[in-house]
């Protein structure tokens, strides 16, 4: 059997936006997995695709959620990613709640996986919405006056590099210590040397870390052994790094 793939639409602040839906074929409830990429955006980056296939594959209904068609983008532009981050968040609202309705998903098992920029959205709309029951933050910045005091979030890991040029590891630290104060269950683990995007070894511990902490907290994900679908999501990292830094001098 292999992973279906189905472009599906909701709307949001209306706009059209476009998901993409993997999954194995099946009828029994599943985990549902919002993976909301970086700055680089869906049109140029199959990397995207190709992750969440895999993620899929490894037993969970992925959405690959194209939440720049909120604002009209192919990618996050610098210049107006403030103004945008609040409209965005609110389209990853929507999305969780396209998510717990669609047919073959669980409501009650919806995590999050977020690259950079997603990451930072996954953070600031897993904190107060409570059907999101774990995130994976691959180096994602803190959204600074997007998580409100009296918000919680849910199980967390935090993967980050400690030489990361863009998003800075400071950044990984100041999760951490949000993740203490509210007695949150989590992981942080920062790989010496690393920068925007993961290689080698620690490429390969992130991706371990990612799946068993998906199956530990989405309750009952069945998982393939060894599969390992996560390697193909820092593939894509790797690949937006030298795009979002070309976005940075300009």
């Amino acid at each position: 059997m292999s992973v279906t793939e189905q472009r599906n639409t909701f709307k949001s602040g209306g706009k059209t936006i476009a998901v993409d839906t993997f999954q194995m074929p099946g009828s029994a409830p599943r985990p549902a997995v919002l993976m909301l990429h970086g700055a680089d955006g869906l049109s140029g980056n199959t990397q995207y695709r190709k992750a969440a296939r895999d993620v899929a594959a490894a037993g969970y209904q992925v959405h690959l959620v194209h939440y720049l068609d909120r604002t009209g983008e192919r990618r996050a532009s610098f210049s107006t990613m403030f103004q945008n981050f609040r409209p965005w968040m609110s389209t990853v609202q929507d999305a969780v709640s396209f998510a717990a309705g669609h047919p073959g998903a669980d409501p009650n098992r919806i995590g999050v996986v977020g690259i950079s920029l997603g990451a930072a959205l996954g953070l600031a709309v897993s904190s107060t919405d409570r059907r999101v029951k774990a995130l994976v933050n691959y180096f994602g910045p803190l959204p600074q006056g997007a998580i409100a005091t009296t918000s919680r979030l849910p199980p967390t890991l935090v993967l980050h590099g400690s030489a990361d040029p863009i998003v800075p590891v400071a950044n990984a630290y100041a999760v951490e210590a949000l993740l203490r104060q509210q007695n949150v269950p989590h992981e942080i683990k920062v790989y010496p040397g690393q920068g925007h995007g993961f290689r080698g070894a620690a490429e390969d511990d992130a991706t371990r870390r990612a799946l068993a902490f998906m199956q530990r907290h989405l309750n009952g994900a069945h998982a393939a052994s060894g599969s390992s679908p996560f390697p193909r999501a820092a593939d894509a990292i790797k690949s937006q790094a030298p795009s979002i830094e070309r976005q940075e001098r300009s």
